[in-house]
């Protein structure tokens, strides 16, 4: 190797490193259209269709990594974003590109500079999920893709009851679908900071905020809850699902219309939207 060369190298990689911003931001999106978070060949995803658009941008490929996988069909509020990008386009001129170019479902804000190895996943301290369900006969039209339409009887106050059973630091083996991840053999455990359900006028509402979630775990977590509100499970089955290495099957699971990401909350600040 020449004399010098191996000093330049490194010269210019803290070159290219002074150049690379990272840049954090909201995401709200109707997930209705959209096959989850996660890109998927040949599928609309909403990362996926980030991933297009601010590459387009920055004119080369880019990773946009989310604090989390959001299934399909599922909605957010704020979903945390981060991408690292060399462009200097200031971040009002940013976000006003990014939605120019995103279609109509699918939003972003708040954009911020940040730390070159922040990531919105990882960093992630708590986050709050809300799931809704209209109670009512007849359902409008305007809100059947942002609710589980669920007009029959339940006993709502056994369900209000027994929601709060699952804070603390639990194994929720038994509230979880198969996930690739499962060969690695990582924890099942998971803490729940606040679990309730509460009537708001036409909607039943569920809000959960946890130190993070299994693959359809809010939805289980509802859907066990409506079976205690039909008299199909009691308080005591509810625990027994919760027991360490449990084997009863996940499940059922609700729809996946009337979840929201609601928030993500890190050290010392918190990211949230406010529905309006």
């Amino acid at each position: 190797m020449p004399p010098g060369s191996a000093a330049r190298k490194a010269g210019l990689a803290s070159h290219l490193t002074c150049l690379m911003r990272r840049l954090r931001f909201q995401v709200a999106y109707d997930g209705t259209d959209f096959h989850g978070w996660q890109v998927q060949p040949g599928l609309p995803t909403i990362q996926g269709t980030l991933e297009e658009i601010i590459g387009s941008i920055e004119d080369r490929t880019v990773h946009v990594a989310g604090s989390g996988r959001t299934d399909a069909g599922v909605h957010a509020l704020a979903q945390v974003a981060a991408v690292s990008i060399e462009n200097p386009i200031p971040i009002d001129n940013f976000r006003r590109a990014v939605n120019r170019l995103l279609p109509a479902a699918i939003r972003i804000n708040g954009v911020a500079e940040t730390a070159l190895d922040f990531h919105p996943r990882f960093d992630a301290r708590r986050k709050t999920y809300e799931y809704r369900i209209f109670r009512e006969e007849v359902c409008p039209p305007f809100d059947r893709r942002f609710v589980y339409h669920h007009p029959y009887p339940l006993n709502e106050s056994a369900i209000c009851q027994v929601a709060p059973l699952f804070e603390g630091e639990h194994d929720f083996r038994a509230f979880a679908a198969s996930d690739d991840r499962d060969a690695t053999g990582g924890s099942k455990v998971r803490t729940i900071f606040s679990s309730r359900f509460e009537r708001n006028g036409a909607l039943l509402i569920y809000r959960v905020t946890g130190s993070g979630f299994l693959k359809h775990m809010v939805r289980n977590l509802v859907g066990v809850l409506l079976e205690v509100g039909k008299g199909n499970c009691t308080a005591e089955d509810v625990r027994a699902r919760l027991q360490p290495g449990s084997a009863i099957p996940a499940g059922p699971a609700v729809p996946s219309s009337g979840l929201f990401l609601v928030s993500v909350e890190y050290d010392n600040e918190q990211t949230a939207a406010h529905a309006r």
